[in-house]
């Protein structure tokens, strides 16, 4: 079974994380970045999300300008997947591809519409059950 670990940014700066299982992780696979997705999917519901990255099992982050599933090999300069020591310093790194996969661990999301209840109200729901 697919499972990702998503990492939510609100509007006031905060990070939460939280986890996603079975059929709702499911139809996260086949997204790519910057597609926008309902909160129902991470346990959110009526807030809309666009996804901004994420990384695989082994740490290589998503490109978004990269159309591809798998890892590449490509020549970076001062980006993301990579940080020049000098300037103008280019460097091949491996990096992953801009579409969700089954290898993907962690998702990053950012909030672009807000729901009826705020977050940290599920969050105090899960700590009670528990």
């Amino acid at each position: 079974m697919v499972e990702f670990r998503v990492n939510v940014s609100t509007k006031d700066g905060k990070t939460r994380q939280l986890e996603v299982k079975d059929q709702h992780a499911g139809a996260l696979l086949g997204k790519r970045i910057g597609d926008e997705v309902d909160g129902i999917l991470v346990g959110l519901p009526g807030y809309r999300l666009v996804i901004t990255g994420g990384s695989d099992r082994d740490g290589f982050p998503m490109r978004n300008d990269i159309s591809a599933i798998g890892r590449k090999n490509v020549l970076l300069s001062k980006s993301k997947g990579f940080k020049a020591e000098t300037e103008g310093q280019r460097k091949k790194k491996h990096v992953r591809g801009n579409m969700v996969s089954q290898e993907i661990t962690q998702i990053n999301m950012k909030v672009v519409r807000e729901g009826p209840r705020p977050i940290e109200e599920k969050e105090d729901e899960g700590s009670k059950t528990a």
